[in-house]
């Protein structure tokens, strides 16, 4: 059992939902994503997504396209978000870590190369958000000879025939997309929420995470009452931080104020 299923199973055996935090690595600074990172495992996040900052990023909204910029404006690299895995690692960060990336990115690499080095790095999967269902086939053979998961992603918007595709290949967790937007977009609609998960959950034993317009105890709440195993918060994290992005380190209180809140609302109620 690697380290991303057994976080699952012992979540489960604790009657709690996951909870994983997207981070674009190098927003403001790489020492403050290193921080963030360390800040939020220490207060709730179950696993950490890390995304690497990218010029055209299709499936982010205002807060995070802002924080790709500037990430990529300090000069940050795929290479450079490969090594920070490495440095948490060798300082002790025992959570699961999620790549995010777009296809372009290990595609110039060299996909087996990028998958190759962020095993290595210590990472346990990776998430390619404009890679569909019908692309992945050779992604996920490579990903799983190299001991990676790579994670698939269900929408409101995927077909049943697509659904039965994406399930029969998933491992590690599906990543259910709440709503039809970007992140950062406020859930208006819960309910075709709730009723997506249920349909997906009937489906398969991976486990489901949903993200996209989370960012409260309540959201969080609802979400796992309705039968997922855990939520992606990211940009409520975000938007704390760069309302000082000065000195975003004095907002780290703040932020692990917001993770442990979102974590108590993925306990499940018996």
């Amino acid at each position: 059992m690697d380290p991303l299923e057994r976080k699952f199973k012992e979540l489960e055996g604790r009657g709690e939902g996951a909870q994983m935090t997207h981070v674009y690595y190098g927003d403001p600074s790489e020492e403050f994503s290193i921080k963030l990172i360390e800040t939020l495992a220490q207060n709730g996040a179950d696993i950490i997504e890390l995304g690497i900052p990218f010029s055209d990023p299709i499936a982010d909204g205002p807060v995070f396209q802002a924080a790709c910029e500037r990430a990529l404006n300090a000069g940050v690299t795929p290479p450079k978000c490969i090594e920070a895995v490495k440095r948490l690692r060798k300082a002790g960060l025992k959570t699961p870590i999620i790549i995010t990336t777009y296809f372009n990115i290990p595609y110039v690499m060299g996909f087996e190369k990028f998958l190759s080095m962020i095993e290595k790095a210590g990472a346990q999967g990776l998430l390619v958000p404009d890679m569909p269902i019908e692309e992945a086939e050779p992604y996920l053979d490579m990903a799983a000879k190299t001991g990676l998961h790579l994670i698939l992603q269900v929408a409101p918007t995927t077909s049943e025939e697509r659904l039965k595709k994406i399930v029969e290949a998933a491992t590690g967790f599906i990543y259910l997309v709440s709503l039809e937007g970007v992140t950062g977009s406020k859930l208006t609609n819960p309910n075709t929420t709730f009723k997506l998960i249920k349909k997906v959950k009937a489906q398969t034993q991976t486990p489901v995470m949903v993200g996209f317009g989370i960012s409260k105890r309540e959201h969080a709440k609802a979400i796992v009452d309705a039968g997922a195993d855990g939520v992606v918060v990211g940009s409520a994290y975000a938007k704390i931080y760069t309302k000082n992005l000065q000195n975003p380190f004095a907002t780290l209180p703040e932020i692990a104020r917001l993770s442990r809140e979102i974590k108590t609302g993925c306990i499940k109620q018996n």
